[in-house]
């Protein structure tokens, strides 16, 4: 399998296209970004710990019978994945108050949330991912009904697997986002990646951050904060 030409350079990956027409080539990047990528630093080891992460989860919920665009891993930092057409909504599980939310409702930091709370974000960094609902979703044609059904069941399905993962190494799971697409025969699957870039991770022990929120909040370096989780992930299997 070889990479052709590169379709997309984003904030921590880059997306190539291959001699495989329904097949892309990810490469993570050693790069962190914050603010929508207002802060931006190149961080050693990152991308290859994202990518491990990301590959473990994957397989993880492959075996489980989740439908995903993941095929398997080519090196340190590259992943081979299905090509799908992305559905431009970032949808946000919240299982405790952190973040936008919790300054929006100004309330208690990890306050369990019951039921998990389910928010849709339109992926656009020209209007920094601004907030929407299913009929705004629906109104400008980014999705249908059934594709807003299918991302909520879909959500929870994913949400009460890590979760419980998570949970099984110490980790509580505050919230994460997740996005889809659909296979060119339409199939819908889940996208993107799976890591402490978009996911909130927290200690059950110590309550210290184990996720990308280490860099946003200038807690210390972040690649001992991932090779832990990993480590975590890799002990625990």
């Amino acid at each position: 399998m070889e990479k052709t030409t590169v379709l997309y350079t984003g904030k921590a990956k880059q997306m190539w296209a291959t001699d495989d027409p329904d097949i892309l080539w990810v490469e993570y990047m050693d790069q962190a970004t914050a603010l929508n990528g207002k802060k931006k630093v190149q961080i050693d080891g990152k991308g290859t710990l994202n990518r491990q992460i990301s590959s473990l989860l994957f397989e993880e919920l492959n075996a489980q019978g989740f439908p995903t665009h993941y095929l398997k891993t080519l090196d340190d930092t590259t992943m081979l994945v299905k090509k799908c057409t992305m559905i431009p909504l970032e949808a946000v599980v919240r299982n405790f108050a952190s973040g936008s939310f919790e300054r929006k409702f100004k309330v208690e930091h990890l306050k369990p949330l019951v039921p998990a709370v389910h928010e849709f974000f339109y992926k656009s960094d020209a209007l920094d991912d601004p907030f929407i609902n299913n009929e705004q979703a629906i109104a400008l044609g980014f999705a249908d009904k059934e594709t807003i059904d299918e991302i909520h069941a879909m959500s929870d399905r994913v949400n009460a697997y890590l979760k419980e993962r998570f949970a099984n190494i110490g980790i509580d799971l505050v919230d994460f986002k997740l996005e889809f697409g659909r296979l060119s025969d339409g199939t819908f699957v889940l996208a993107d990646e799976l890591s402490p870039d978009n996911m909130r991770l927290v200690d059950e022990a110590t309550g210290n951050s184990l996720d990308k929120d280490v860099f946003r909040k200038d807690q210390g370096p972040l690649t001992p904060v991932y090779a832990s989780v990993l480590k975590r992930l890799k002990e625990s299997k």
